[in-house]
């Protein structure tokens, strides 16, 4: 199978697993958290399967120069807290000119869930990350990259994309997060680069938000 073809065949199954709880979705809610917790996990188990069984890189994995595993690594870790400071900025930069709270609904809502259903964390924080590093970064990237527009653009269309996807008012937020993990993934040609910052900031941030949640510590007003 063709590295675009791979690429297709990801973006489907993550569609499917982003429609899939409106066939419990008559049931209860208990149900619905539980069936999407499942597809998820089932989602990133069957995309990583996919990765490994294509053995077709794409135009972005053939130029990638730092891909030691040393560098993936490094570069992955370091990246958590890039992204996590990256998301401080925008969000600063945005409430600065909108003259309004920071908030994410997104994330309000994925605490409020977890918070009742402890295991839709595997989800948030396993799941999710890697099923949209591997569908915004890897195959949306290779389907829209050109000779003559190169890897800009793909980052440009799959960072918006990305940012559309999530639909919580924080579009420049969502939208230069993407574009980072589209870079950390250029420099090192391995998914597993990007992989490893959007999960660890995902955990992180589930992390915080659970401790103020519960009063553990408590942020200033």
């Amino acid at each position: 199978m063709s590295a675009k073809k791979t690429s297709i065949t990801m973006i489907l199954l993550y569609l499917a697993v982003y429609l899939s709880p409106l066939v419990v979705a008559p049931f209860s809610q208990s149900l619905v958290i539980t069936a999407s917790t499942v597809a998820y996990i089932l989602g990133a188990g069957l995309m990583i399967y996919l990765y490994f069984k294509d053995k077709q890189p794409t135009m972005i994995e053939k130029e990638g120069k730092l891909s030691s595993p040393v560098f993936i690594l490094l570069l992955g870790v370091s990246g958590i807290l890039i992204a996590i400071f990256l998301q401080a900025i925008v969000m600063g930069i945005q409430t600065a000119i909108t003259n309004t709270e920071p908030s994410s609904e997104n994330t309000e809502s994925i605490i409020s869930i977890i918070v009742d259903n402890k295991l839709f964390i595997l989800a948030t924080v396993i799941g999710g990350p890697i099923m949209e590093e591997f569908v915004f970064r890897r195959s949306l990237t290779e389907l829209f990259t050109f000779e003559k527009t190169g890897f800009w653009l793909a980052a440009l269309i799959s960072s918006a994309l990305f940012s559309i996807i999530h639909f919580d008012g924080n579009f420049f937020v969502y939208f230069f997060l993407g574009l980072f993990f589209a870079i950390l993934y250029k420099m090192t040609g391995k998914i597993w680069t990007s992989i490893i910052s959007h999960c660890g900031m995902n955990t992180l941030v589930v992390v915080v938000q659970l401790i103020v949640h519960y009063g553990i510590i408590e942020l200033p007003k």
